[in-house]
Formats: C-alpha cells, sequence, structure tokens
C-alpha cells in the first residue's frame, strides 16, 4: 500500500474532503475543507477527481516523507513550504519522490493551507465522506489530526499532470487582515433592536483565540435585545429562543456579546438567537481569517447570495481552463 509518513503532524492536521453533505437531519454535520475554493484548486493540480481528500493544516503545517513518486500541490494560507530543505511555490504543481520530505515552516498570511496528493488520502470513507469529525472522533485518520509517526495511506494516482503548471496569480485568493463577510440576515434576527443590528453590521469584529473548526468567536461590542417574556422552552438567557437548527455559517449572538460564527464541525441546532448566516461563498473568506484579524458583515439579499456562488464557480472554471492550457 502506498502511504505518506508524518515526520511532524503540525498544529492541527486533519483529512478533509468536499464534506459529509445529506445528515444534517440526523445531527451530523459536514465537516470538510473549510475553504472549499483552496481545496478544489489544490485537486485540480494534482490531477484528483472532484471530492478526493487531502489534508487541511491549521497555521502550521506538518513534516511529511513520501514513499513513492507522486505530484502534490499547496494551496489557501500564505504558507513557507519547503521540499528537502528548499523552498517550493504554493499554488503550483510539484513531484515528489520516495525519500523526499515536504515541511511548512509557517504561514505569511492566512490560517489554514491544503496538501493534495495525486491519487488522494485514501482513508475509509464514513457515511460517504472521508472528511474527520475530531468532535465525534470519526471519519478521516481515525477521527483525530494527524501525529508524529503516523502513516496515511494513498489513493492510486491517474495520468501525472505536467510538473510546473500554476494558478494566475489573478484567480487566488487574497488574505487580507480585515476580512469583509456577507450575510443574509433572517432566522431570529427579530431578537435584536434596530440599533443592535445596526451595530452588529457597523461593528469591526476582532477574531479571539477561540476560533476553529466548529466556530469562530468574535470580540468587539455588545448587543441588545428586545425585551420580552420568554416563551415556554426558553432558557433565561435574552439570547435563548425555542430550539431551532444552525445552518452552517449562522451567527449566533449569546448574552449579546462575542458573537459565534458556527462553521463546518459545528452543532446542528440549539436554543441561541441566530441572527443570520454568512453566505456559502464568503466561508473560504473566514476560513483564511486568524487569531487577531477583524471581520465585519455586510448585509445582502439571497439573490446577491446566489449571484456570488455563480461567481465562485466561474472562477473555478476559469482555473480550470489555466491549467488545461498549461498543460497544452
Amino acid at each position: 500500500m502506498s502511504e505518506v509518513m508524518v515526520r511532524k503532524g503540525g498544529l492541527s492536521t486533519t483529512v478533509q474532503d468536499a464534506g459529509r453533505d445529506g445528515q444534517y437531519a440526523i445531527g451530523m454535520p459536514p465537516s470538510g475543507a473549510m475553504d472549499q475554493f483552496s481545496y478544489e484548486v489544490a485537486n485540480l493540480l494534482v490531477g484528483n477527481d472532484a471530492g478526493a481528500a487531502v489534508l487541511e493544516a491549521t497555521y502550521l503545517g506538518p513534516e511529511l516523507e513520501f514513499t513513492d513518486a507522486r505530484r502534490v500541490a499547496i494551496t489557501g494560507a500564505d504558507s513557507a513550504v519547503t521540499l528537502n530543505g528548499e523552498p517550493v511555490e504554493m499554488w503550483r504543481t510539484t513531484s515528489v519522490g520516495a525519500g523526499d520530505v515536504l515541511a511548512f515552516q509557517g504561514i505569511r498570511a492566512g490560517a489554514r493551507p491544503y496538501i493534495a496528493v495525486s491519487g488522494g488520502i485514501d482513508v475509509p470513507p464514513y457515511l460517504g465522506s472521508r472528511s474527520t469529525y475530531m468532535l465525534t472522533g470519526i471519519g478521516g485518520f481515525g477521527g483525530r489530526a494527524l501525529a508524529d509517526g503516523d502513516r496515511v495511506p494513498l489513493g492510486e494516482p491517474g495520468a501525472p499532470p505536467p510538473e510546473g503548471i500554476e494558478v494566475p496569480a489573478r484567480l487566488r485568493p487574497e488574505l487580507p487582515d480585515a476580512v469583509e463577510l456577507r450575510l443574509v440576515v433572517g432566522l431570529c434576527a427579530y431578537r435584536l433592536t434596530e440599533e443592535a443590528l445596526k451595530s452588529f453590521l457597523d461593528t469591526p469584529w476582532k477574531v479571539t483565540k477561540d476560533a476553529d473548526r466548529v466556530g469562530y468567536r468574535l470580540r468587539g461590542g455588545t448587543l441588545g435585545f428586545i425585551e420580552r417574556e420568554q416563551p415556554f422552552g426558553a432558557g433565561s438567557d435574552p439570547a435563548n429562543v425555542v430550539d431551532l437548527g444552525y445552518p452552517v455559517g449562522s451567527v449566533q449572538v449569546p448574552g449579546g456579546d462575542e458573537p459565534i460564527v458556527l462553521l463546518n464541525d459545528a452543532v446542528t441546532g440549539g436554543g441561541y438567537a441566530t441572527i443570520g448566516t454568512v453566505i456559502s461563498a464568503d466561508r473560504d473568506r473566514i476560513a483564511q481569517a486568524r487569531t487577531g484579524s477583524t471581520v465585519s458583515f455586510a448585509a445582502v439579499e439571497v439573490d446577491a447570495a446566489l449571484a456570488a456562488r455563480r461567481e465562485r464557480k466561474a472562477r473555478l472554471d476559469e482555473v480550470r481552463t489555466a491549467l488545461s492550457a498549461n498543460v497544452r
């Protein structure tokens, strides 16, 4: 069996794919790559089928030793990467051979680099996905982050793409320290006063250290709620409502301060007011926001969210076209 040996696991490196969709009704979040654009492009660069599993790192990536010839590509957070001690360019197809060592020295911008290997990470699927869900220890490599000494199985690669094809700079995502997220206001936004909702949208929120695959906790202001007698089944916190489902990307405001953006590994429902949902096209952006950076929210309608999704797909199509032109 072909495999890659993990010399160092990095800070938190997990196996992720496009996600475990279709299981929300049983309380199972999708997991999957937080930055789907970077994930998809990484697979394109190494010739993998759509949906192949990759490695998602957080802040500090792993050190990997290969046991056979492969193509690799690193996308996402701007990272200092080396192959056998020599610098490796990101957003580019690179060849590796048996005994070669790929290592990460740290990141310069963003939060999550993605490492795709031709053939994909060949861990067993669980409920239709190879993604890791660490809260319950399922999927991925034993349901956990990679550790020193692990040997991760690889799939059989197809015809390898040429070495050196790369994504044009204009099609690579920006990684600013201040990120604007488009948000569809709704669900329980009626619980906020008009002034509080305006304050939420006008405030630059700081990403706290409590920012991971479950959710991003933000700090920067306090929001007021409309006073009412709590209905039966709701708790005493003014942010409490009778339990409801949480869409991925929804923003809850327990206590009126420190809003939390719920992400890929979050619970699927609960009893806190959710005042809006970050549009799917912008979840890539928050995935690359790191502790200490700021995020702000801009209210949009559903039509604008759908248009943004189409624009994102068109950008991926541009990447495919550009890579195909390089191959020819």
